[in-house]
């Protein structure tokens, strides 16, 4: 694959990542649509744009989805949307990156792995960005919302471990969406009196699932193998930027000081624990 090429997936992947907060946070801020429904809609959405692949491709590879990885992903979908009904964008991409790289370096350690003092403090001051953006105030994100992201991160991060070496990357995506989608339709059964269908919000949940999530992942997972670990997982501190800057332009979002200098404590503290581990000791 050409250098270009790599560099505009990379880009397509990530800008389709920052898109799911922009367009959740537009369904549920600007719309009548509810949580749970925006979930069912996604999940099943992802679920038939990755099958549609996945037979466009062929059925070469191995791998299928299990489980308890759709479950933590079905998790993830879930508390992702409930938190945007309170949460701005960029506040819940920040909290989830920050959950979501945190959960797989917890698990890098329960596997062994040592830090070096560098990516100590890294770790430190990105667990102090996540801290300081949740401390009560007047621009304090709302608490219930903001765990139910740093839940969703962290469900998101057990997702990516467990994907790991699972086969075929596409396959096992497409097979975990369709294992969570009847955990989203039984959420929304459950729901049902609170059930609100809007169709520009079904339209923005269709989008989310078929093209920033099942298209996202799609190209991203094309673009992973032309690309080093680190700097795959360094290019994904963009996320929040990306999601930042969409929330600012497209939904009116303000841009506060203790989101500011959350955002640089974050992924300034994750970009150090990446970058630090990958130098020679």
């Amino acid at each position: 694959m050409s250098p270009a090429r790599i560099v505009a997936l990379t880009a397509l992947a990530l800008l389709a990542f920052a898109g799911n907060s922009l367009l959740c946070r537009a369904a549920l801020a600007h719309t009548r649509i509810d949580a749970a429904s925006f979930t069912t809609v996604r999940l099943v959405s992802g679920a038939l744009m990755l099958w549609v692949l996945v037979a466009l491709r062929g059925s070469a590879g191995a791998g299928q989805g299990s489980f308890l990885s759709a479950l933590a992903l079905f998790a993830y979908a879930a508390g992702f949307s409930f938190s945007y009904l309170h949460l701005s964008a960029a506040a819940g991409a920040l909290i989830l990156f920050g959950a979501v790289q945190a959960t797989m370096i917890a698990w890098g350690l329960w596997k062994g792995e040592r830090l070096r003092l560098p990516q100590l403090l890294g770790l430190l001051l990105a667990c102090a960005g996540l801290v300081g953006l949740m401390l009560p105030g007047l621009s304090a994100p709302p608490l219930a919302s903001a765990l139910l992201m740093l839940g969703a991160g962290v469900a998101w991060g057990i997702y990516s471990v467990r994907g790991r070496g699972a086969g075929d990357a596409l396959k096992v995506s497409a097979g975990n969406f369709l294992l969570a989608a009847p955990m989203a339709l039984g959420l929304s059964a459950m729901l049902l009196s609170r059930a609100a269908f809007d169709p520009m919000g079904m339209w923005y949940a269709f989008l989310s699932g078929a093209l920033t999530s099942g298209l996202g992942y799609a190209v991203w997972y094309t673009a992973l193998p032309y690309l080093a670990s680190t700097t795959a997982a360094a290019l994904q501190l963009s996320v929040p930027v990306l999601a930042a800057l969409g929330g600012i332009a497209f939904l009116d979002e303000p841009l506060t000081l203790r989101l500011l200098a959350a955002s640089v404590a974050i992924v300034g503290g994750i970009a150090l624990v990446i970058l630090a581990g990958k130098r020679p000791a």
